[in-house]
């Protein structure tokens, strides 16, 4: 069943199956498009350095560039950064890398700022950021190992090394913020401007 009701699917400018299964719990028709852009090359060349900001702009750069070859659809952007104070974390390369992470995060709160924007011809019309605090419990050695021993692979496809939906949710002792936001996806906001625009039917 879809509660779409736009002329086209909506195109999602994303690879992320946690994106696509909010989209799809939510009744929504779409199609998903990755969106062929340098994020590094992007982030580097706007000289931002605030964590929310890098990721509303990167989430504008990939609907906009998709909506491009898209014509007439209205195209999805997301992006989600995670910050410990200054510091930025990407998706680890590997298991060390991710035991690195963990190590840093363990026993601290950090937070995840997530970002989306909506374009269309390549025109942005609608964008926000929404933003969850994290605070992850002390973790041994032994804890740690344990964890990445359990998670495997996945501990290398999303930042910081875990997946609150899975058995990263093991890790945190408090958890501040939107359900959607942690999983990089704002989606009362989205769904709010797809109801203004008339494209959902609830």
């Amino acid at each position: 069943m879809t509660l779409w009701r736009g002329k086209y699917p909506l195109i999602l400018a994303s690879r992320s199956r946690a994106r696509q299964m909010l989209l799809a719990n939510a009744g929504i028709d779409f199609e998903a498009v990755a969106a062929e852009i340098d994020e590094r090359a992007v982030q580097q060349a706007s000289g931002l350095s605030a964590p929310d900001e890098i990721a509303a702009l990167l989430a504008r750069e990939k609907a906009g560039s998709v909506s491009l070859r898209q014509p007439d659809k209205y195209v999805v952007g997301a992006d989600q950064t995670l910050a410990l104070g200054k510091r930025l974390f990407s998706k680890p390369a590997g298991r060390a890398q991710a035991a690195e992470q963990l190590r840093a995060l363990a026993g601290h709160s950090h937070e995840l700022h997530s970002a989306v924007a909506v374009a269309r011809d390549g025109k942005i019309l609608f964008a926000c950021v929404t933003t969850a605090r994290m605070t992850m419990r002390r973790l041994g050695e032994a804890e740690i190992e344990a964890y990445l021993n359990e998670a495997g692979e996945a501990v290398t496809s999303s930042v910081g090394a875990y997946q609150l939906e899975g058995l990263g949710v093991h890790l945190f002792e408090r958890i501040e913020g939107d359900h959607f936001t942690i999983l990089g996806l704002p989606l009362m906001q989205l769904l709010g401007f797809l109801r203004g625009e008339g494209l959902v039917s609830v």
